[in-house]
């Protein structure tokens, strides 16, 4: 069994990225690992980084605003900084957890880009790359996806809305008009992001080094979770209801299966953007699928990071 080393988790304050977080700090001795928890600053990271030291686990707490580009980079600077050091075990996994769902899709990130996807998919693209070369193999870069970018029968009875690609420059570009979107071109975006990830993951796994493996997983529909809290407050109670239903996925589920993701050797052949529902492999729909999308989604990555640099 390869040493769990460190592992790198964002959005570790609050329901999922939480409990994966505190379910890798309570593994036994010998299979925890150290972690390095990636979050916006302040009582709640403080908060979770002390439950996962009282679990047993050696960690470190980065504040990093997902929403600034530049703040990603200052992160990542600082976790190569820890490694160079020797402060840090070696680095074997990064679990790619934050997310948002913005509820007015003309709200824009530091760098002028639409929330959702800035967050969602910009954040890790320039974290991971940033870090890609500071991995020990064998390593693993988890995304987290969901399978809102495709409708089926289920999620039109719920009016979650389906991805509507396009080119990730427009993509990137806040919506426009005086009036707010809405629920449906928020769950569009986040539809488009999660999108995006899977796309980022194909690609990832074609130019990152052989020792890392590229990974995805779907924690299943979790009502009630702090990604609808900008929808309306029936739609919320709704959630919570739903969410207390027998088999619906809670964060308190579906936490340690993400840290199983992270750790577990049941997972360690997972590459090439593996979609894991829950505990299951299942393949994506074709259209997750597209090379010419894939490598046009890197390059534009690399143009929109560029403009940021440039805007700072």
């Amino acid at each position: 069994m390869t040493e769990p080393g460190t592992v790198l988790i964002t959005g570790p304050t609050r329901n999922l990225g939480r409990h994966a977080a505190l379910a890798m700090a309570a593994r036994p001795h010998g299979q925890r690992p150290t972690l390095l928890l990636v979050g916006r600053a302040g009582r709640d990271l403080t908060a979770v980084g002390d439950q996962a030291r009282a679990r047993g686990a050696r960690v470190h707490e980065i504040g990093c605003d997902l929403a600034s580009l530049t703040d990603v980079r200052a992160a990542a600077a600082t976790v190569r900084g820890l490694l160079a050091a020797g402060a840090v075990r070696p680095l074997r996994a990064l679990v790619a957890n934050a997310g948002t769902m913005s509820p007015d899709t003309r709200r824009a990130s530091h760098d002028g880009y639409e929330l959702t996807f800035a967050v969602n998919y910009l954040a890790h693209a320039r974290l991971i790359g940033d870090l890609l070369g500071s991995f020990t193999a064998p390593a693993r870069v988890v995304l987290l996806g969901s399978n809102t970018y495709h409708a089926n029968f289920w999620r039109k009875l719920l009016g979650v809305a389906e991805a509507r690609w396009a080119d990730p420059v427009e993509l990137a570009r806040p919506a426009t008009g005086e009036q707010a979107p809405g629920m449906t071109a928020s769950g569009v975006a986040y539809s488009n992001a999660k999108l995006a990830i899977l796309y980022y993951a194909h690609e990832l796994q074609r130019r990152a080094d052989a020792g890392i493996n590229v990974s995805v997983f779907e924690p299943g529909w979790m009502p009630g979770t702090a990604l609808g809290r900008g929808a309306p407050v029936a739609f919320q109670a709704i959630g919570r209801v739903l969410g207390r239903i027998p088999g619906v996925s809670t964060p308190q589920r579906s936490g340690p299966l993400l840290a199983a993701m992270a750790l577990d050797e049941k997972w360690a052949h997972l590459r090439d953007g593996a979609f894991v529902l829950k505990t299951k492999p299942t393949e994506v729909q074709p259209l997750a699928h597209d090379l010419d999308r894939e490598r046009r989604l890197w390059d534009a990555t690399a143009e929109l990071m560029e403009r940021a640099d440039a805007s700072h």
